[in-house]
């Protein structure tokens, strides 16, 4: 069988978002029962190579594994032949003449997941790649909208912060417009992309952006991203760009609030709001485990067995 990778939101349509989010809800509600095991991927070996920091999507992706039943190896750059000089493609090429299944990559390089899979026989997910894509966490995002709001169709989702860095904004705005929402990207003109994305609207005023919207996403600024000052300080940004239970009054009533983590709060988001009953923060990192789940699945040809077994 051929290799299945998932690089990015891209080269999906609508169908097979669909039957991922559809797989995903079925097996949440394994994390959700008392026992959390089953068997689809036993004998199957999943490494998880993080070349940068990460909580949420490494300790999901290990966790999914071992729930299915695979093997979950992490690795990470420190510690490694990385620090003797090896190359990232020889260090692919290393770990998957050991045979694994899955390689899960994280890279700071915009397009290393797609580097790797033309290179090796085994599935390759990309787990986040510089600036470019962040799949699964776009297959989360709108997972939880879908929870909260039903269909996405003709939903106005606001997603705010640093965009022109960021890997989520780029794949979670793909996602939700091939699921029929309506998004509009804000934050400061410095932060914002030279040119417009498909399907999205760009605005730098935060009342526009959260007029009649439905739900907000609020992005971390990426300061490891970041060469030059694209915004006076903290303090102004909060100020203009911050969400809170005043800015969040210009959305529709009873929006609800996400945000990918880790949050820098006070700065784009009030911790009251962060904490708060409308507040999908936490929701998001459950959802994560089981589009993880559902992505591992899939690599492996099983997700419509899950689904109606």
């Amino acid at each position: 069988m051929e290799p299945w990778h998932l690089l990015g939101i891209e080269p999906l349509g609508r169908g097979e978002i669909e039957t991922i989010l559809r797989g995903a809800r079925a097996l949440r509600e394994l994390l959700r029962g008392p026992t959390k095991k089953r068997s689809d991927l036993r004998g199957k070996t999943v490494i998880n190579l993080f070349f940068e920091n990460s909580t949420r999507t490494r300790v999901s992706f290990e966790m999914a594994a071992k729930i299915l039943g695979a093997d979950a190896i992490n690795w990470s750059a420190a510690g490694s032949s990385q620090a003797k000089g090896e190359t990232f493609l020889d260090t692919i090429r290393t770990l998957e003449a050991m045979r694994p299944d899955v390689l899960v990559i994280r890279h700071a390089a915009s397009g290393a997941a797609e580097l790797a899979a033309r290179h090796v026989r085994c599935s390759v997910v990309n787990a986040g790649d510089g600036a470019h894509e962040h799949p699964t966490q776009a297959l989360l995002d709108a997972l939880t909208l879908q929870d909260h709001l039903g269909s996405l169709e003709g939903r106005r989702i606001a997603i705010v912060g640093d965009i022109a860095h960021s890997r989520v904004a780029r794949s979670t705005s793909l996602c939700l417009h091939r699921l029929g929402a309506s998004v509009v990207l804000c934050g400061p003109r410095t932060m914002l992309p030279a040119a417009p994305w498909e399907g999205v609207e760009m605005v730098s005023d935060l009342r526009e952006a959260l007029r009649e919207a439905d739900a907000v996403i609020a992005l971390r600024i990426q300061l490891e991203r970041i060469s030059e000052c694209l915004f006076p300080s903290a303090r102004d940004y909060s100020r203009y760009f911050g969400l809170s239970r005043r800015t969040l009054a210009w959305a529709k009533e009873g929006a609800v609030v996400l945000h990918p983590g880790p949050m820098n709060r006070g700065v784009e988001i009030e911790p009251e709001l962060a904490d708060g009953p409308r507040s999908l923060i936490l929701h998001q990192v459950e959802s994560g485990v089981a589009v993880r789940m559902a992505v591992l699945l899939r690599a492996a040809g099983k997700l419509e067995e899950a689904i109606h077994g």
